[in-house]
């Protein structure tokens, strides 16, 4: 066949890409190589816009190891106990087809956790959808959830935490983002890397169909008003067969049969094969005739570029075929030795015994192009907001609007639909800072969270770059861990726009600052670029997972009022900052300015000081401030627990509203014993630390004198009547 400009086009190439492929190849490629070329190459892929960017980013520490490159992030959490975690995008499938793109997306990240030698213990997520209003919103957010929950709950691996947020800015592209934890031992990590010539390359797991074909090149390209053409590109998933993948790879992980595994996800059978052989600098020769295939006739560009789910890619010591058979039919899955290795380092694939195609695996991955794009950088804001110039509002209106908005509502219709207790180590679900998973049988546990702030991200990137890591440092710091590393999934639209590209350039500027100034190395991630329609972008939505360590598990730290009488501080400066706050926009529909300042200084010696309360035991119940400011924190703490508190007006002179939600970062509410606030008051002034005793906990009403009395019953039936209602 000829290759057109249409088919280079149609492939998701440009035409000096084919150029630079005829170049390296010294000849025209056939439909076959120029697909596998489109897969390998494409965005989604090669990262070829964000790779200049992404190796500014930190991730080594002493904790990490294994930092991006594999499948997943590795970190040591002591006692030969590692865990194995990446977050990954299923965007533009979700939108798509949301059942089985959501499902597909967990399906995905925890064959890249278990393809490593770990036992996945939790899956959190961080899903975007459009406006409430919008016609597809509601449909869209029953399939992704249910889609969440259906993959989840089947396989057996509780979903702990998340996030659901509500902006127009997502009407025509979601956003749906999976995140899979796992336990393994530090000397039972598996890699991708091939080694040996001649070595047996084995495909196991499910067959192959034609579901999911051009899957990854379709994640690299923004939508049009034909995006449901697009629905062949979905793939499929079959829980139930992951979960047969699953045990079979760890049962055969118990010896030292393999010597890489890839779990075949985007570009499916090529990526696996090509990764694989790059990182060994080997060449890799298939017979596409031994492919398991489950439906008839499917040609070698088909069996190539298919992205059915539940399959994986294995290479073999010698020998140790049929043992590891033994183990795939008893788990009754494929098991076929469908190439080796070579000395070539090219990519062959035959069929019926004739060459139909031969690439050299460095044209593939360390020839790809990559592309240093123009940006442009973010002018910042001179927009203040005074609130003389707006209508006067009660701090209790101003509250009720916030926690009734589809933002701050009561999520428990979405989190009822997972299990959060299969394999009964959480020990504290979503609907804290962060949920927390005891390291089996164990006394030590993890904490685990996922954040993102897309408005302070397109007001000012530097800063919501920052933000999102701090906040998510916080949060794992309110339940007593120690933050460790950090994985990222970077959802952002068209990167050949400047100012797109160069929201991304700033936004990993501030990932980058925050990441290093905390100790809290990135240790795996993904980048979603394309994220529009119609030429209309998604704003920056930079996810950040964070995963910390509890060493002693006493008891879990959360958020909801213990007792009454108990004292509250305020860790942390109160500037009043209201410029990109949930006050502005829920009550107002203003969402201009710059975000809050973030003071890396500040936020390490507020959170490390705070640890150290935590773990003198002196802190009955800790709650991060960051949406809503501090009024609505307060409120969260007196709906999760049914006790509420009395609040004293600020000593200070500041506007009330700016003091109750003024969204100034590195603060923290605690509740303490009155028996202990002299112990914790030498602390946080040893540890120069700002802080303000405002006020105790009490019965049944949540109060703040002379300005605000509402009963803990009322704000819970506020807080639960949007989704209620949805």
């Amino acid at each position: 066949m000829k290759i057109t400009d249409k088919i280079i086009e149609k492939h998701g190439l440009k035409i000096e890409e084919f150029e630079n492929i005829k170049k390296l190849l010294k000849r025209e490629p056939n439909l076959l190589e120029l697909g596998i070329f489109s897969a390998m190459w494409n965005e989604h892929c090669s990262y070829k816009s964000s790779k200049i960017h992404l190796k500014k980013l930190p991730i080594k520490g002493k904790q990490v190891i294994q930092g991006p490159g594999e499948n997943a992030g590795v970190i040591d959490v002591g006692d030969d106990d590692a865990i194995i975690f990446k977050i990954e995008s299923h965007n533009h499938p979700s939108y798509i087809e949301p059942y089985q793109g959501a499902a597909t997306g967990v399906g995905g990240i925890l064959r890249d956790v278990f393809t490593m030698g770990a036992r996945p213990i939790a899956l959190l997520n961080s899903i975007h959808f459009g406006s409430p209003k919008h016609s597809k919103t509601k449909s869209l957010l029953n399939g992704v959830v249910s889609g969440i929950g259906g993959y989840g709950n089947c396989i057996g691996i509780p979903t702990v935490a998340g996030e659901t947020k509500f902006n127009e800015t997502y009407n025509e592209n979601i956003l749906v983002n999976a995140m899979a934890v796992g336990h393994a031992k530090k000397d039972k990590i598996f890699y991708s890397k091939a080694k040996g010539l001649n070595k047996s390359v084995v495909y196991v797991g499910s067959k192959t169909g034609r579901d999911g074909i051009h899957g990854a090149s379709m994640a690299s390209a923004e939508f049009d008003e034909n995006s449901d053409e697009k629905k062949p590109t979905v793939q499929v998933g079959d829980p139930f067969t992951e979960k047969l993948l699953m045990e079979a790879c760890l049962e055969l992980m118990k010896d030292n049969s393999i010597i890489s595994i890839q779990d075949m996800g985007a570009a499916g059978l090529t990526s696996s094969s090509v990764e694989m052989a790059s990182k060994g600098n080997l060449g890799i020769e298939i017979e596409l005739d031994k492919v398991p295939c489950r439906e008839e006739n499917m040609t070698p560009y088909e069996m190539m570029l298919s992205e059915s789910q539940e399959r994986m890619l294995i290479i073999l010591e010698d020998g140790k075929e049929q043992e590891a058979k033994k183990i795939f039919d008893k788990w009754d899955l494929d098991f076929v030795v469908i190439g080796k290795t070579t000395k070539t380092n090219n990519l062959t694939l035959k069929y019926n015994n004739k060459i139909e195609g031969e690439i050299p695996i460095d044209a593939l991955s360390s020839k790809a192009p990559i592309y240093n794009r123009k940006w442009i950088k973010k002018k910042p804001s001179k927009k203040q907001i005074n609130l003389k110039d707006l209508k006067k509002i009660k701090i209790e209106d101003a509250l009720i609007k916030i926690l009734s908005s589809p933002n701050h509502s009561n999520k428990s219709w979405i989190t009822n639909q997972y299990d959060q207790s299969v394999m009964c180590d959480t020990v504290q679900k979503s609907g804290s800072d962060a949920a927390i998973i005891r390291i089996h049988n164990k006394d030590k546990a993890i904490a685990v969270s996922v954040d993102s702030s897309a408005n302070y991200c397109k007001s000012h990137p530097i800063t919501g770059g920052k933000q999102i890591v701090s906040e998510n440092w916080r949060n794992l710091v309110t339940v007593g861990a120690k933050p460790l590393a950090i994985t990222n999934c970077l959802n952002f639209g068209n990167p050949e726009n400047e100012e797109i590209m160069g929201e991304f350039a700033e936004c990993l500027e501030g990932i980058k600052e925050a990441c290093e100034y905390l100790d809290y190395p990135v240790v795996s991630g993904n980048v979603s670029f394309y994220n529009g329609t119609n030429n209309k972008n998604i704003h920056p939505t930079p996810v950040i997972g964070g995963v910390g360590l509890i060493k002693k598990l006493n008891k879990p730290l959360d958020h909801k009022f213990k007792n009454e009488n108990n004292i509250l501080l305020l860790i942390g400066k109160t500037f009043g900052h209201l410029e990109q706050s949930c006050f502005l926009k829920e009550n107002f529909s203003i969402d201009e300015g710059m975000p809050p300042e973030i003071n890396l200084l500040n936020e390490k010696n507020n959170g490390e000081t705070l640890l150290k309360l935590i773990d003198k035991n002196l802190i009955l119940s800790s709650h991060d401030i960051s949406s809503g400011g501090l009024i609505t924190a307060l409120s969260e703490m007196s709906i999760s627990s049914g006790c509420g508190a009395k609040i004293q007006k600020p000593k200070k002179l500041m506007n009330l509203l700016k003091y109750f939600f003024g969204e100034d970062q590195a603060r923290y509410v605690v509740e303490i014993n009155a028996n202990n606030l002299s112990k914790v008051e030498n602390i946080l002034k040893d540890n120069d630390i700002y802080y303000d005793n405002i006020g105790y906990t009490q019965e049944e009403y949540l109060e703040i004198e002379g300005e605000l009395k509402i009963s803990t019953k009322d704000l819970f039936k506020i807080n639960n009547e949007w989704y209620n209602s949805y």
